[in-house]
This record gives structure tokens, sequence and C-alpha cells, in this order.
């Protein structure tokens, strides 16, 4: 049995409270009986758990977000989404979140400022840190509260996520559900100490311990905490004690948990104990409970026969390939004729500070950007042009960092992250395929995020400081991807990913950095996507690269006068300029591509795929591909330049035209 204390609450509130939770509940149970009739194909049950939710929601204001899981119906069902749109959802209708294409709560909302997860749970925490992080620079005094298991507190996200939001003191809420197991894992199989909230204070923390089975002790606490969060923005930490009386979804049953356990949490039933509660108190009669309850089901059965009478979703190709990407309506701002020879490196920073001075509440992050500079000096002078609410240092934490970006976007703001190298964006791989490149596709939402990527060999940086890994991002639908190998279109193309609402993975060479020189224009300018440049003109072959591959091919040229040679700089790799690949092909009638990736998997293989579906009547020979060797970027230089495809490519030429 729950006992409640004495409150101050109104039985208005205290009615509104029991009605909250009877809500779900009584979903629930249609829910589970709709599964055993296989008109719906999965459920994850909060049974047990409405308190939580339901308590959570009432204490927060309904134009601060909330970021459920699974389990946290209740969420919805306060905020009033409809019941016909939750169900069409959970059918896969059109009239759902998702069009079909996400289930369950694996949807957002921005109608009802609710955020839904993803199956790898820890990104939904940093994306809290984002929201968060945007309403503070824009002094709105909300809070943000998001949720997790206790099986979720292992992830590294989540440590990264509580780290971020302490060192940087955001207003957001950290709500474990501590429900006893993570699908059939035991809590003490999944941490080694007696409460989560103590995890608080190894990051400075305020936490608490909550019976989440005690609606009241959830309201009243939250709404203390709300009001103090808005006031004073930190972060705090909540552990809610409650338990999973069902299995972690229904197919899993619950055969591992002791009968004893489900017993003794069976008595401490949310909805129950505090219906019993309001009867004893005579804040609630029997006739009333009878009649919230038919009111309900009736509400259900209505809005269950409008979800079943919709139609099922009837593909759409175009509408499928459409979606993946946010529309962006491309501007072209033409460049001034003043211009300044600039390297590389100058030409991004300039762009930079231009696109931060354009757009008034863009954000940039990253390890040592602020004070510092940067490792490689682009962002210095930043911090005292735009403070360090807009160039923020980050701990090292680059998954969370991904994911406040997401945040700050979802929020409405621009942001721009830096991976200090670009083999460091292993670390948040997951939030970059998983959550930024999908997120329009599931639920319409623009991931508004440029993530920089110092990248490439030539300066003897070894195995961990040298990659050139485009092709991990080429592969992933929903991300753009941009590769310069001058700075004109450096400074143009990182203007044009900023103002584009897609998330864009921006590759800059290293050894370009100081190496490459040009003439710039001054002034704020764009270059779209999609289109290659031709840099030479020829009728013998076709020559197709990127980054420090374009310099590699017109050294070659240089030396080699007699060859006559279209040589095409890609520029962006997704979208990929292919008419200009294939015009190209169809004159000379060979093609030759140069990447500094290793072959295997790397983009040369695609275009060469393109190009002998698309051109394969006009080629004179087999289309070849010259690159790195399959092996780990080596540190000392002899080994360097025996990896990189530069010494070889010139051979590789000769052969193709004498083919």
């Amino acid at each position: 049995m729950i006992t409640y204390k004495n409150t101050n609450l109104s039985k208005d509130t205290l009615t509104q409270l029991y009605k909250s939770m009877l809500k779900p509940r009584l979903i629930e149970e249609k829910m589970l009986i709709l599964l055993r009739q296989g008109k719906i194909s999965k459920w994850f049950s909060g049974i047990g758990q409405e308190a939580i939710a339901v308590g959570v929601t009432k204490a927060m204001k309904n134009e601060e977000y909330i970021l459920p899981m699974h389990r946290n119906l209740g969420v919805f069902t306060t905020r009033q989404v409809p019941l016909k749109r939750l169900f069409c959802q959970w059918q896969g209708k059109a009239s759902g979140f998702t069009n079909g294409r996400d289930r369950s709560f694996h949807f957002g909302t921005q109608e009802y400022n609710i955020v839904g997860m993803i199956s790898h749970l820890g990104p939904q925490l940093g994306v809290a840190d984002g929201i968060a992080l945007a309403k503070k620079l824009k002094n709105q005094q909300q809070v943000t509260a998001v949720f997790s298991g206790e099986g979720g507190t292992s992830e590294g996200d989540f440590h990264e996520a509580l780290n971020v939001a302490s060192v940087w003191q955001l207003p957001v809420m950290f709500c474990i559900e501590n429900n006893g197991y993570g699908l059939s894992t035991p809590t003490n199989e999944q941490y080694n100490c007696d409460h989560l909230a103590d995890r608080g204070k190894g990051y400075g923390m305020e936490s608490h311990i909550i019976d989440g089975n005690n609606i009241l002790e959830v309201y009243e606490t939250i709404s203390e905490i709300t009001n103090s969060i808005r006031t004073n923005p930190r972060p705090v930490l909540i552990e809610f004690k409650t338990f999973r009386m069902r299995g972690h979804e229904e197919a899993s049953g619950t055969k591992y948990v002791p009968n004893e356990l489900l017993e003794t949490w069976g008595k401490k039933d949310p909805v129950e104990n505090f219906k019993h509660y309001l009867l004893d108190n005579n804040i609630l009669t029997e006739a009333q409970n009878d009649a919230f309850k038919a009111d309900i089901k009736n509400e259900i059965d209505v809005a269950l026969e409008e979800a079943y009478s919709e139609p099922a979703i009837e593909p759409n190709l175009e509408k499928e390939l459409v979606d993946v990407y946010a529309s962006f309506e491309y501007k072209n701002i033409a460049p001034n004729n003043e211009t300044e020879e600039l390297r590389l490196i100058d030409a991004i920073s300039q762009g930079l500070r231009q696109s931060m001075e354009k757009h008034d509440d863009l954000v940039i992050m990253g390890q040592d950007i602020a004070e510092y500079g940067g490792v490689f000096k682009i962002t210095e002078g930043f911090v005292e042009q735009f403070g360090k609410d807009r160039v923020r240092n980050t701990p090292i934490c680059e998954s969370s960092i991904i994911e406040v970006g997401m945040g700050l976007s979802i929020a409405g703001i621009k942001s721009i992250v830096e991976m200090q190298f670009s083999d460091f964006v292993t670390s948040g791989f997951n939030p970059i395929v998983n959550y930024l490149a999908k997120v329009h596709y599931r639920w319409n939402q623009q991931a508004d995020v440029v993530v920089r990527m110092p990248c490439g060999a030539g300066v003897a940086a070894g195995p961990f400081h040298s990659q050139t890994n485009e092709a991990w991002f080429t592969k992933t639908p929903g991300l753009k991807v941009a590769y310069p190998a001058f700075p004109y279109d450096a400074k143009g193309l990182l203007a044009t990913a900023i103002n584009d609402p897609n998330p864009v993975m921006f590759f800059e060479h290293k050894a370009l950095y100081r190496s490459i020189r040009q003439e710039v224009p001054t002034d704020y300018y764009t270059i779209p996507f999609g289109e290659a440049a031709l840099l030479k003109e020829g009728e013998d072959v076709t020559i197709i690269s990127y980054g420090a591959g374009v310099h590699w091919a017109l050294e070659t040229l240089e030396s080699n006068t007699k060859i006559s040679a279209d040589l095409i700089d890609l520029r962006t790799l997704q979208p990929l300029d292919t008419e200009a690949i294939f015009n190209s092909v169809k004159k000379t009638g060979k093609a030759i591509i140069l990447q500094e990736d290793s072959l295997f998997g790397g983009i040369a293989s695609d275009i060469s795929a393109l190009i002998m579906e698309h051109c394969f009547q006009y080629l004179d020979a087999p289309v070849k591909r010259v690159a790195s060797l399959e092996t780990p970027i080596p540190f000392i230089n002899q080994l360097e330049d025996q990896y990189l495809p530069k010494n070889k490519f010139q051979q590789a030429l000769i052969d193709l035209l004498e083919y």
C-alpha cells in the first residue's frame, strides 16, 4: 500500500491527477487486447508506472519540452495528444506521426512539445541538453525533462549528457524510471551502487529519490523542482523508484521475475491506491469513478473506430525519397569583386565568421575552440567577437555534443560541431547516422547541424588523426557531404552547408589547410551543393576526384602536358553531380577515379558502378579506380607515402590511356 501525506492540493487537482492516470491505464488495457487480436504489432507496457509520466507532465508547462520513452504513454495523454492520432501511429496509418515509417513511441511532435525516443535510448539525453541550452540562450526560463530507464544509465550517452548539463548548468531534469529490470537483466547486474541518484554527486548535480508510484509525491516534488529550475537554471537528476509489472514488451513475458516481487509491487499500484485514497477522503465517489471510466472507454472506442476506418498507407516512391531530406531552397549569393589571397584554413575561418554574423544565434561547439581558437586556430578571436554563449568549449564527449546540436535544431537554433579530427567522429557515430540522418524522414523534424571534419593524411599524424572517412556518411541516407579542395569552394560551400536545414558533414583536408592558396572574395557568398567543378577540359580521359586527390591529379597533368583530360572536382559527394560525370565520360570514353580513402567500399566504387550502368556503351576501357592501401594509415612518412595513391596515380592514368 502507498501512504499519502497531507496535501494542500484542491479536490479538482486531485481528481484531475487521478483521471490523468486512469486514461493511459485504460488505453493500455485495450491495447493488450488488440495485441492478442493481432491488430497492433508490439506493445511496451507502462502499467504500474503511470504516476511518473502523469506527475512530471502535470508539473510542467505545455510549452516546455518532454522527451519520453516506451512506458510514458501518460506524457502523451496528459498533453492531450488526440487518441486517434496515437492509434493511427500504432497501426502505421497516415494520420499518425511518422507516416508508417516508425512504430509505437518512436516519434516527436512540435505541436505538443514532445520529442520521442530512438531505440538506442541514450542519444535523447544529449538532445534534451540541446533543447535546454536553447532555452537558456533565449532566456525563456523553461525546463526540459528527459526520461531514461535504469538500464539506459549504463550507456555512455547518459554520462556525457549529465556531464555537459552540469558543466553548462542547463535547465534539464534527468528522470530515471528505475523499474527493476532492463528487459530481463535485474538492477544488480546493471549497476553497483545503492541508488542511481547518487551518481549526481559525481557530476556536481542536485539529485532526488522519489517514490514513482505515489502520484502526490511525484507531482508536488516535481512542481517544486521545476519552479526552482526556472528561476535558477541547473540540471537535476531524479530517480523514481517503481516497477515494471509486465514484460519489457509483451512477447518477452515476466517468467524471469520472482512472483513475490510482482505481488509486492502489485500492492503498490499507483492507480488503484490513489483511487482508494480519493474514495476514503470523500474526494471521489464510486459513481464518479464509473462515469470517468465510461467516458474514457467511449473516447477510446470512438478513436479506435476512426483509426480503423482510415485506409492503409499506399506506398508512394516519390514521397519516400523526397522526405529523406528537409526541403531547402538554395539562394545564390554571388561573390563580390574584391578578393584577397587566402589559404584554405583562412577561407574556412572567414566563412565561419561571416556566417556567425549572418545568423545571430548560430552556435559553434567543439573541443578547445573558444579562447584557444581550436587546434588549427580556425576559430581564433571568435570568443571576443561572439561571446562564450555562441562559441562553446566542450568536454571530450563527441556523442553528446552532436546530440546537443540536434536539440538546438529542435528548438530552432542552427549549430556547428567541430570534430577536432575527423577520426574522432567514431565516438559520435550513433547520433549522426541514427538520429540526425533519420529524423526528418521519421517525423519531419530538421536536423540543422553542420559537423566540421578536419581529415586526411600527408601530415605524418598516424592511424588516429589521418583518416578520410567520408564513405561512412555518403552511405547514410539523410546526410549531406561536402569535401572542398580549394579555398574559394570551401568558403562558399560552408555558407551553403550552414544555410541548409539538413545535417551536413563538412570535410576539411588538414594537409591543404596551409598549403593551398587562392584569390577568395572578401564578402559572404554561397555555392550550390551537387555541382562539380570542371577544372580542365580534354578529349582522352575523364579524371574524377575530390579533396587532396584533385591536387595530385593537377600535379600529374602539369607534368604530363600531352595528356588531354577532363578533370572533375566533385566538391560535394552527397548530393553527387552525376550529370557532370556522365557528360564527360560520354565525351572521353575513359574514366579514372582517384580517392585518398582505401579502395574497397569507398565512393569511387559507387561512381564506377554508376558509370558502368549509365555510360557503358560509351566506354573504350574499364573504369579505373585508384586509392590508398587496404591498411590503417601509418605514421612515418616513408610508409605514409607508400600508403597514399599519389605516387601510383600517374602510372594508372597512363595504363588506362594505353588500354
